[in-house]
């Protein structure tokens, strides 16, 4: 089947033997590993996402510090499909209706599934009372981030802040620092920066921040924005051109009404076979998947890709399912815009001077090994 573009019938009229639900990192390496298995998904497969390319978060805040280009950080999608089969459908999902084994896209479209498999992320937001008067920008989706961005290559803020406390908000800090040297620039953490990483990398982060004078406001939360004022109580913290949203992972909105199995934030929970509790034939990864010890990151969602794999097709032919490990610890490196990264791993982190120009290569050869594995 060609890759394709059109609306597809409806799902009253035709139930499609496997959907694709998204194109996060999941899925990406869940295609690698059908084409070098030489596996292809059944006739009628169809994934549906709204852009023709998938961004690699990994590479994000490189291309905003200018250390990449565009084509770099994105796979582009239509070549995967067309070799393994499956039609392309650029859409946005809309609502997940369980019990009819249903998706309905935003212009209303219904495409019925035997097998689902999830792979949508996540969301930023901020739980503020606003009046509109501030711009405010998630970080996520990529896309709609990196338009503003080149907006701002022409025609530079004044002053931004990002809210967020976690490694995004820190590198896209960091890149926007190096894309704008003299501006002012804040970030506004509900607890302390980094909490989740290592001591020892937090204090290097903050270090990071003090030398590029990069304010940072920790255990402060942004309660309102009035009259382009971001306030925390009755404190205010600025008069920003914009406000970068990088709180972390919130659900989208139809996974909580799909009738699935969410947890307490509203993401879908799973089991170790990656199924979701509700309906052994739909499987969740990445950052939409709740599963205890799995995190909402980058280095997992790629390990649940091969799992993946293998279980779409378990599922299809009724054959037995893998489990997914969570592994203990995972790494993380974290860009510094200048060619460095910080590391944290578990309770060791490290990024001094001497070390930061080695961990910034390995980040590199990591993050460009995996978009060549990713070429085709």
């Amino acid at each position: 089947m060609n890759v394709s573009q059109t609306k597809p019938e409806s799902g009253n009229q035709y139930r499609h033997p496997l959907v694709l639900a998204g194109a996060g990192h999941a899925h990406l390496v869940m295609m690698r590993y059908w084409r070098d298995q030489g596996y292809r998904p059944p006739e009628g497969t169809v994934m549906i996402t709204p852009e023709p390319r998938a961004w690699y978060s990994g590479m994000m805040p490189g291309l905003i510090a200018g250390r990449f280009r565009l084509e770099q950080c994105a796979v582009d999608l239509n070549p995967w499909c067309h070799a393994l089969g499956i039609t392309l459908l650029r859409a946005n999902i809309k609502s997940l209706h369980c019990q009819q084994r249903q998706l309905v896209l935003e212009d209303g479209t219904g495409l019925g599934y035997d097998v689902l498999s999830i792979n949508t992320g996540s969301m930023t937001g901020l739980s503020a009372d606003h009046d509109g008067s501030v711009l405010m920008i998630p970080a996520k989706p990529f896309p709609h981030f990196i338009e503003h961005w080149q907006h701002w290559q022409s025609t530079s803020p004044h002053t931004l802040m990002i809210a967020g406390g976690g490694a995004a908000a820190f590198e896209l800090a960091m890149a926007l620092r190096r894309r704008f040297p003299a501006i002012p620039l804040k970030v506004v953490c509900a607890s302390v920066l980094l909490a989740s990483h290592a001591a020892a990398t937090r204090t290097l982060a903050l270090e990071c921040l003090q030398q590029q004078r990069i304010d940072c406001v920790q255990h402060t939360r942004i309660t309102a924005i009035r009259e382009g004022e971001v306030c925390s109580g009755s404190h205010s913290l600025g008069r920003p051109d914009a406000l970068i949203l990088a709180t972390g992972a919130h659900c989208l909105p139809w996974y909580q009404t799909s009738g699935l199995a969410c947890d307490h934030a509203g993401f879908l929970k799973i089991n170790a076979s990656l199924q979701s509790l509700s309906d052994p034939r739909v499987l969740v990864a990445g950052d939409a998947a709740a599963l205890p010890d799995s995190q909402r990151s980058g280095v997992f969602s790629v390990r649940h890709g091969p799992v993946l794999a293998n279980n779409v097709h378990a599922l299809l032919e009724h054959s037995a399912l893998e489990h997914y490990q969570p592994q203990a610890k995972a790494l993380a490196l974290l860009a510094t815009a200048d060619g460095g990264a910080l590391m944290s791993y578990g309770n060791c982190g490290a990024g001094g001077k001497a070390v930061r120009p080695l961990l910034g290569r390995w980040k590199d050869h990591l993050d460009l090994g995996f978009m060549r594995r990713h070429a085709i």
